[in-house]
């Protein structure tokens, strides 16, 4: 080429997932069938009622039009409707973005947050995404460690010995991906002191948030909790609409306003058809939300407790909601090392833990989103017979 690429980019490595996809294709014609344990997506449909409903939705010709940027009014209130009824939530429609899946939220919320050099704390283990994302911009992320015998929760004292003059915001994600771990109320509302303390924002993941029990915090019940939470959320895994992407970016009114002028350029805005599949989700499914919970719940309890019996060398090192984080038995091997093998030989697909964060060659991630409770004992074998 006669032109030169960013270097940013260049430093980040390729979309994991893809990665994974292409060792599976690597496998012998007359191999067995792949469990599937990682991408982290639901393996049911939505409803038939909401199938129905985006039929519907898609013969009137004002469906394949623009919306307002931050999306239609009507859609925004029926968030806020159930953020109250989750969260106790004092939000309204003017602290509400729709966005193109959680990614394009979180990539608003640091375009219109961070300069490039500006540092962002992140608790590792991280979603991979973000830490993509911030050097992609030139963000510099600034990392937590990883303690086992904590489960990777945040730690106050640690985070607070992070934040320098370039300190932008304060990144976690509950439940973690790829951990599962949940942070308890009590230590986000420290963390969100701490980081209202030094004026800096408190952002906040919640992409699985729907697949815990319960509500989750009480952040969103403060009168001027936009004054350092932003929070991004995903409904695609809550509606089996990963490929409509669902997205939202709550903050403070300022923090939308800026942000729009960055939505405007980048997709203007979330499609309409999403929209009213999404209003419908809303409005409709809280039933059906809590019974796919519960769903996940037992295949996630049932994956674990078998896969804790003895006689499996890899060991569970935390666990919930979607995901198990497991260190594998192979000193000396990377992450990527056994996730590569176990896809060619033993037709696991998992993600290694590095694409997580520095230092955690050592793991790796299991997704059960794509793994019915009949597959559960074949995929446990594997391990144990790979082992």
């Amino acid at each position: 080429m006669r032109f030169s690429l960013n270097e940013h980019v260049k430093a980040v490595h390729p979309p994991p997932i893809s990665e994974v996809r292409e060792w599976a294709n690597q496998r012998p014609d007359c191999a067995a069938p792949l469990i599937d344990l990682c991408q982290a997506i639901p393996d049911y449909a939505p409803p038939a009622e909401l199938i129905s409903h985006i039929q519907q939705a898609a013969l009137d010709p004002q469906t394949s039009r623009y919306s307002p940027d931050e999306g239609l009014l009507e859609v925004r209130e029926a968030i806020c409707r159930r953020y109250r009824r989750r969260y106790a939530a004092k939000i309204n429609p003017e602290q509400v973005c729709l966005t193109v899946g959680a990614s394009a939220a979180f990539w608003l919320a640091m375009l219109t947050l961070c300069h490039a050099g500006d540092e962002v704390i992140v608790q590792l283990p991280c979603y991979f995404d973000h830490p993509m994302a911030l050097t992609s911009l030139g963000i510099r992320p600034i990392y937590t460690p990883y303690k086992e015998k904590e489960k990777g929760l945040p730690n106050l004292d640690s985070i607070a010995k992070l934040i320098s003059p370039r300190t932008r915001a304060i990144l976690l994600v509950s439940p973690s991906n790829p951990t599962g771990t949940v942070i308890p109320p009590d230590l986000l509302r420290r963390l969100y002191f701490l980081a209202q303390q030094h004026r800096i924002a408190l952002i906040l993941d919640e992409t699985y948030c729907d697949f815990i029990e319960g509500m989750p915090h009480d952040l969103f019940t403060m009168e001027e909790w936009g004054s350092t939470l932003i929070q991004i959320m995903s409904f695609g895994k809550s509606y089996a609409l990963t490929g409509y992407r669902a997205g939202m970016l709550a903050a403070a009114p300022e923090v939308i306003r800026q942000a729009l002028k960055i939505q405007d350029t980048m997709t203007v805005c979330q499609p309409r058809i999403t929209q009213l599949a999404l209003q419908y989700g809303l409005d409709h499914l809280d039933q059906w939300v809590e019974m796919n919970r519960r769903m996940m719940t037992f295949r996630h309890n049932l994956f674990t407790e078998e896969f804790s019996l003895p006689g499996n060398r890899f060991r569970l090192a935390a666990s919930g909601s979607f995901f198990a984080w497991v260190k594998h038995p192979f000193p000396g091997k990377s992450g990527r090392e056994v996730a590569k093998k176990l896809a060619i030989e033993a037709g696991i697909l998992t993600l290694p833990g590095e694409v997580f964060g520095p230092g955690l060659e050592d793991y790796l991630r299991l997704a059960f989103g794509n793994i019915k409770e009949k597959s559960i004992p074949e995929a446990i074998h594997r391990f144990r017979r790979f082992a």
